[in-house]
């Protein structure tokens, strides 16, 4: 990590903490702000990853500062000692270069500028004499942790949460007609499972072998099973609703299946459009709400990815904790259940639906089936196969559908947890 980056990018990643700590929107939302778009794009990767390394470790770090401070300090002094802290910690920045420009920050503020001193002597006094590691489960709510214990058991709630604090590999979805092996060599990367690439490769993906040429997408490897578990056809009529930002839309596309793409946000299907020019693909995308979209066609295959908590991707998104509580749950658990009757309403006699979410929550999964099966006797849980969906053998459960945990495929780095369930209509 580059040590030399200067204030701005600090200043721009305390603007992104905050952003998300006090719930006015994610980084990506952050860092499309005019004032950070102005940034190098140096300086603008280290405002992120500054930002990250704070949102994924915050347990820990006012762990460790409070064990260097008589009392609470003014919110402001807090958020600079923890961006000090987590460049000496998680970033390799130099410690001199760590308390030095933070210290610098802290003078260019009325409001922290009498705590220089204080803020001196506690980042050097780490530096000296760094405090223990802290448990697993320092960095995640308690009630969450909790809650994975209760549905998980201890050991894998405590892989989840130290999962959570490590930045993870980029996946991509190949274009059916792309080489593997030659994409293998040139970024490098290696095979998953099911046929997504990993690869550690840092900087723009816009400049990564392959992009221009539309030969793969983004998608995490678990992101990618629901519409593999779908197994769409060519020639027929597939619905992914709640499409955006579009990865399983463009997995349907590619295995020629006429696809209908559904979201209610005309700004994310911007991205949506891009994505399917850029790979060479085709969708009709359409802007309406799920539940009362006027269109009556039914189709063969209907996805639906539900907005959820996200508690599956907190490695990828760690400012996910900081917008839930248990409310949120039982808020999104009530979407979730309209939006599968009204996905049910779409599937033909005879046709499938695979409904999921990037939930590690029980009432955002497998309690949304068990439910939707009493309300819909018309529909069935259908065989999974986890190898062909590219998912871990231990994910299939014995009712027949995934759950995916990021404690899975250890070997292989983890990924994102999700839930997926492949529902048949038999009528």
């Amino acid at each position: 990590m580059n040590a030399n980056a200067g204030l701005p990018a600090r200043q721009a990643a305390l603007r992104l903490i905050e952003a998300a700590t006090l719930r006015r929107g994610g980084l990506d939302v952050a860092l499309n702000e005019p004032t950070l778009r102005t940034l190098s794009p140096e300086d603008r990767g280290f405002a992120r990853a500054l930002a990250m390394a704070v949102l994924r470790r915050l347990g820990s770090i006012d762990r460790a500062l409070d064990s260097r401070l008589q009392r609470p300090p003014p919110e402001p002094v807090r958020r600079l000692l923890r961006i000090g802290l987590a460049q000496m910690l998680y970033l390799d920045t130099p410690d001199f270069a760590a308390v030095s420009t933070t210290v610098k920050l802290a003078e260019r503020d009325n409001a922290t500028r009498p705590y220089k001193a204080l803020i001196n002597a506690v980042l050097r006094g780490l530096a000296r004499d760094p405090a223990a590691e802290p448990p697993p489960e320092a960095d995640i709510p308690p009630w969450l942790f909790a809650r994975w214990v209760a549905q998980f058991g201890q050991a894998d709630a405590e892989h989840i949460a130290l999962n959570a604090r490590v930045e993870p590999a980029t996946d991509l979805s190949l274009k059916p007609d792309t080489d593997p092996v030659v994409l293998i060599d040139a970024l490098p990367a290696e095979a998953l499972p099911g046929g997504s690439l990993r690869t550690h490769r840092g900087g723009d993906v816009a400049g990564w072998p392959g992009f221009t040429d539309g030969g793969w997408w983004v998608q995490d490897a678990a992101a990618a099973v629901p519409a593999r578990l779908l197994a769409a056809r060519p020639g027929e009529a597939a619905l992914d609703l709640c499409a955006a930002p579009g990865g399983k839309t463009l997995q349907l596309a590619a295995t020629g299946a006429t696809v209908t793409a559904l979201d209610r946000s005309e700004p994310r299907l911007r991205r949506l459009r891009a994505n399917l020019e850029r790979i060479g693909l085709k969708a009709e995308v359409v802007v309406a709400d799920a539940e009362t979209w006027a269109d009556h066609r039914q189709f063969d295959a209907v996805l639906l990815d539900a907005p959820c908590t996200a508690t599956g991707t907190l490695r990828r998104n760690p400012e996910a904790l900081y917008a839930l509580g248990p409310a949120e749950i039982a808020k999104l658990a009530d979407v979730q259940h309209r939006l599968l009757d009204a996905a049910a309403a779409r599937v033909k006699p005879g046709g499938r639906l695979v409904y999921c979410v990037c939930s590690l929550e029980r009432e955002e999964g497998e309690t949304q089936i068990l439910a939707f099966l009493k309300r819909h006797p018309d529909f069935r849980v259908g065989s999974a196969d986890p190898q062909a969906a590219g998912a871990p053998v231990e994910a299939l459960g014995k009712e027949g559908w995934l759950r995916l945990l990021p404690s899975q495929w250890p070997e292989l780095g983890g990924l994102d947890g999700f839930f997926a369930a492949r529902l048949e209509r038999t009528a």
